[in-house]
């Protein structure tokens, strides 16, 4: 046994007076630093996002480590009843970016259980809850215009065609309303969204038609990496520069005045054969992505930001990036400069086991995991649907993904205190 790992000697009752004596006399001054001194963990949990502003939050903000996004079925076809459960989504929203409960307690209405109570303690933990507008708002796919809105439906808000590969699920895709609520904890992310789900059931407007729970993981400040390794996000523009948010992200409204300063936000889910993927060699994976897995950065070069060269060539003529490589489809040079802005998740939902039935016969495992790709920009005509187009025809990842959820919504600009998310939609 080391010496800094010796049994230490047992004080004797002098000792243990002492020491008594001395705890008392420091416990007052203890108690009142412990109530004035907050530890990371704390301040981490007590952290804020404003709800109320001209854009919603969880688009631009500094993304948090869990999300979870729903899409809703509206029942109803009475717009007042719509408006009013919007109007109640939005002070419950507002009061749980602030670290509240979705309603108040001890009132003489608790009897109902208005909140779950799973996060008293927790803080808001950079919470955002960020509400969405899908096409079946505006018209049913059998043409029935339940709100009138359908005249002011955004042209870029299209319903998306079905990509090269697609083997979408009914039960993952679409939605009436969507909701996203990002935190710094799994719990306060999902407690958001039951509240407000919870809302809509009980005033029989809405029903969830599909959820889902992602995380990402990585320094503070850093590109986060995805399941299969490499960074994930790092040719985003710029959030803290306006002027490209305003080219790429925000829509100008100018064929529904209602959307200027929101923005069309895609959302796929993307299964990953992860028990695929690791059987690959590293070389060959960064081919696939046509960067660098360690340091992220493009093949070629040495630091993740460095610019991608799609002209550089090895000594026999050929593209050091593959023609097929990832990186090359969807970088903005091969896209006429048009770049969107992701804010993906990875997710892991278990997995799953079947008999190879090929001699020998052995059992074998299946994750169900990948990514919640989530993408914002002004004009998705102009922005995902094209890119994704060349993606999904020629991206050599393909051979590893497979798209089995495909969503689309209209997400409005931010609400102003005393008014509700959509109002400039339902009011003008």
């Amino acid at each position: 046994m080391n010496d800094d790992q010796s049994t230490p000697r047992r004080p004797g009752r002098r000792g243990f007076l002492k020491a008594g004596a001395a705890a008392g006399l420091a416990s007052g001054a203890g108690v009142a630093r412990a109530a004035l001194t907050r530890t990371p963990a704390d301040d981490a949990q007590r952290q804020t996002e404003p709800f109320y502003g001209a854009h919603q939050a969880g688009i631009v903000t500094p993304q948090q480590s869990h999300t979870y996004m729903a899409a809703f079925d509206v029942k109803t076809d009475n717009r007042d009843e719509l408006v009013s459960l919007l109007r109640a989504w939005t002070i419950a929203a507002a009061r749980m970016t602030r670290g509240d409960t979705a309603a108040a307690l001890n009132t003489p209405d608790d009897k109902s259980a208005p909140d779950s109570a799973d996060v008293l303690g927790l803080g808001a933990s950079a919470l955002t809850v960020t509400f969405g507008f899908g096409p079946g708002l505006f018209k049913t796919g059998d043409g029935k215009d339940r709100f009138g809105l359908a005249s002011k439906r955004p042209g870029a808000l299209v319903d998306l065609p079905r990509f090269n590969g697609d083997q979408l699920i009914p039960e993952k895709t679409g939605g009436d309303l969507m909701i996203q609520a990002c935190a710094n904890d799994a719990q306060v992310a999902f407690h958001a969204v039951r509240q407000l789900a919870r809302m809509g059931t009980l005033a029989n407007v809405t029903t969830i038609r599909w959820g889902q729970a992602g995380f990402l993981s990585g320094p503070k400040g850093q590109t986060p990496r995805n399941l299969m390794g490499f960074k994930d996000g790092t040719n985003n523009p710029a959030t803290a520069e306006p002027p490209l948010m305003n080219q790429f992200v925000w829509a100008d409204g100018a064929d529904a005045p209602w959307m200027k300063g929101g923005t069309y936000t895609v959302v796929r889910r993307i299964r990953i054969t992860l028990e695929h993927w690791d059987t690959m060699e590293l070389g060959f994976q960064e081919q696939v992505f046509g960067r660098h897995k360690y340091s992220g950065a493009p093949i070629g070069k040495k630091n993740e930001f460095d610019a991608v060269d799609l002209d550089a060539a090895d000594k026999d003529g050929n593209p050091t990036i593959a023609e097929n490589s990832h990186v090359r489809l969807s970088n903005h040079q091969s896209n006429s400069g048009m770049q969107i802005l992701r804010r993906s998740y990875s997710y892991n939902d278990g997995t799953t086991f079947y008999i190879e039935r090929w001699p020998p016969w052995r059992q074998e495992t299946e994750y169900d995991a990948g990514l919640i790709f989530i993408a914002h920009q002004s004009d998705p005509r102009t922005g995902f649907i094209p890119i994704n187009a060349k993606l999904a025809k020629f991206d050599m990842m393909n051979q590893f993904t497979t798209h089995v959820g495909s969503a689309i919504f209209a997400v409005p600009p931010g609400a102003k205190e005393g008014s509700y998310i959509g109002a400039q939609l339902f009011e003008a």
